[in-house]
């Protein structure tokens, strides 16, 4: 059977509905090194655009699901990495829209929105979500970890130049950490960016998911909803807890296992998510993972009580 490997879901979100995921790089190419990612730490850190997927690859493997599911609410460009380093990622937007009119989002960290070229291919998109997690130059090398060469001035000068050109919504997603950005005082910083950025809306999101580092600690909730009032435009606290994200995976003979590890591979999940998005009992999808963990494909962490399965990569 082939699996597909840049085009995967479509996954249940509350911001997006039924969102057929594409990944554009390879795990793990960023831009940044951030400490709360879900996915562990960056293997590969640069700035570098260059076609790190191939977009025919990708087109082929969009063509095929749309057949299978022509209908999701979103295409959303997001995955292992950051979207915006592959440099053909204006012509796929392109593409996309010339073969389907569903919409497509983009979910990007903004690093690179300092550069002409990419604020230009994004012209295409219909929803850009773009993250903002530190208020100065030392949060941002503390929380992100950038590529070197990055600025806290150059990323914050990107997302303001990116609003003044696009047209089309922005969501600006902060992620706070406790003890570090979820604090008044840091907030009341982010604040007054995003005054300057001026996005349709702001996401308050934290840690979930187990995290790169031990010490990115989530916010409570009732923290964050106080936090989105200190916002000049409509805030709101996205954070998901456990099973509300529910991947939609396909139930057709001998296609279970690689839809878990294809939803394995971008982000660790707990039984609940697992079998809601097979829609069949949990001891069966315990099964399943029972029997890819005895072939060393997956393995278990522990995040607040809960036991999540995540892939086993090599090293």
């Amino acid at each position: 059977m082939t699996t597909a490997k840049y085009v995967y879901g479509p996954v249940c979100s509350r911001r997006l509905g039924r969102s057929l995921g594409i990944d554009l790089v390879p795990y793990k190419i960023c831009s940044y090194d951030c400490i709360y990612c879900q996915l562990g730490r960056t293997t590969e850190l640069t700035l570098e655009r260059r076609e790190y997927v191939s977009i025919e690859a990708i087109l082929a493997e969009l063509h095929k699901k749309l057949r299978d599911d022509p209908s999701p609410d979103y295409i959303t460009l997001a995955g292992s990495g950051e979207p915006t380093l592959n440099s053909g990622l204006g012509r796929l937007l392109e593409e996309i829209h010339r073969i389907t009119k569903i919409p497509v989002a983009v979910l990007t960290n903004g690093s690179l929105l300092w550069k002409p070229e990419v604020r230009q291919e994004l012209m295409r998109a219909d929803l850009v979500i773009p993250s903002l997690d530190a208020g100065d130059e030392a949060l941002f090398r503390h929380v992100n970890r950038p590529q070197q060469d990055l600025t806290f001035e150059k990323m914050v000068d990107g997302l303001i130049e990116f609003r003044q050109e696009f047209f089309g919504p922005i969501w600006l997603e902060v992620f706070l950490l406790a003890g570090i950005t979820g604090i008044r005082y840091e907030v009341d910083k982010i604040a007054a960016l995003v005054e300057r950025i001026q996005p349709e809306r702001v996401q308050l999101n934290t840690v979930a998911r187990p995290p790169a580092e031990e010490f990115a600690f989530a916010v409570p909730e009732e923290k964050l909803k106080r936090f989105a009032e200190l916002f000049s435009v409509a805030a709101e606290v996205i954070t998901e807890t456990a099973g509300e994200e529910v991947p939609s995976l396909s139930s057709g003979p001998g296609s279970e296992d690689q839809e878990i590890l294809a939803l394995l591979s971008r982000r660790p999940c707990p039984l609940t998510e697992i079998a809601s998005g097979l829609r069949i009992p949990p001891n069966e999808a315990l099964k399943r993972l029972e029997k890819l963990a005895r072939g060393n494909m997956i393995a278990t962490l522990s995040k607040n009580g809960l036991i999540y399965y995540q892939t086993v990569r090599s090293s």
